[in-house]
């Protein structure tokens, strides 16, 4: 295919250039020979001959590179993701082949996310499954007693599982930008304290203080309040898991310019510096984590489709997560 472009691109070029040439040298050639000068075709010849082997040399020049991307782009519509094209020729057809090459190379990592994503679903539901079907064979078989103490596990593997595709169905509608939020003026100082209470119980029991800062004279922002929650929930639920006995979990949000910044901070063992640049990839979770992985991915999304930013810190005294939503609400 490529060299049939090239062949037809480089003839095509040739004829019309050979054409316009030969009009313009003929013009001129018969108005210079009504002034006296003769045979003016053998010079007409000579200059489309020239043009004719100038356009070829150059068309093949532009009708490689091209017909090279031609038919990389076969290849990649075949699955062939590595497929890479050599940037070369003019600027313009450079530049095509350096596109072309980013674009294989975003799909061929979309292809291996999406393969992972399938791998790391399929990881997380077969747990929950074979607890659930292990306690039903049981329960026929006549093995277990059909009591709430041998239908409450299924019950709550299945628990597991719904949550697992609600945080899946969320986190894929904030990534496609489709998610629908209901936006309100909101005092940052209330979606703080009313993630607080939500996790007061579980901070006493498990002996760590939850504390709340926050700047004075706060001006609302135009948020999604229950989806906030939810990334405050998911933050806070992590610095919890990883704070030891004694240890504070602050709730912090200061004014900025351009919005409000809102912080969780523990007082854990820190994050691997391996680890930390992946935290809010899908399915990343510390070996003692008994999440899917998820809520971190989840908080980024939400932040994202609210217009905001996200980053983690961390070092052996604790890890800080922080995230900040513009005023304006855009």
């Amino acid at each position: 295919m490529r060299r049939r472009f090239a062949r037809k691109f480089v003839l095509a070029s040739a004829v019309l250039i050979a054409l316009i040439v030969t009009v313009a040298v003929f013009v001129g050639g018969a108005i210079a020979g009504g002034q006296g000068h003769g045979r003016p075709w053998i010079g007409g010849l000579l200059v489309v001959a020239l043009a004719v082997f100038l356009i070829v040399r150059a068309g093949r020049r532009v009708a490689a590179p091209v017909g090279e991307v031609m038919a990389a782009a076969d290849r990649l519509a075949d699955g062939d993701y590595a497929v890479r094209v050599r940037e070369r020729g003019s600027r313009d057809v450079r530049r095509l082949g350096h596109a072309f090459n980013e674009m294989a190379e975003r799909l061929g990592t979309n292809e291996e996310r999406r393969r992972q994503l399938l791998a790391d679903v399929a990881h997380e539901l077969r747990t929950p499954l074979s607890v659930i079907q292990a306690n039903l064979e049981a329960l026929l078989d006549g093995l277990y007693p059909l009591d709430d103490a041998h239908l409450r596990p299924v019950l709550e593997e299945t628990k597991v599982m719904s949550r697992l595709l609600n945080d899946l169905q969320t986190l894929s509608t904030a990534e496609a930008g489709a998610l629908v939020l209901h936006r309100e003026p909101v005092a940052p100082r209330a979606l703080l304290d009313a993630a607080a209470q939500s996790f007061a119980a579980q901070a006493e029991e498990a002996g760590v203080r939850l504390v709340i800062r926050a700047d004075d004279g706060f001006r609302t922002i135009d948020v999604d309040p229950l989806r906030i929650g939810e990334v405050l929930g998911n933050l806070v639920a992590n610095a919890l898991r990883h704070t030891p006995s004694g240890g504070e979990v602050l709730l912090a949000a200061s004014q900025r310019d351009d919005g409000v910044e809102f912080e969780v901070r523990d007082t854990g063992s820190g994050i691997d510096p391996e680890r930390l640049p992946h935290v809010f990839d899908r399915f990343t979770k510390t070996p003692e984590s008994s999440g899917a992985g998820l809520g971190l991915a989840i908080a980024r999304s939400l932040v994202e489709a609210h217009g905001g930013t996200i980053r983690a810190d961390s070092d052996p005294s604790g890890t800080a997560i922080s995230f900040v939503l513009p005023a304006d609400g855009r």
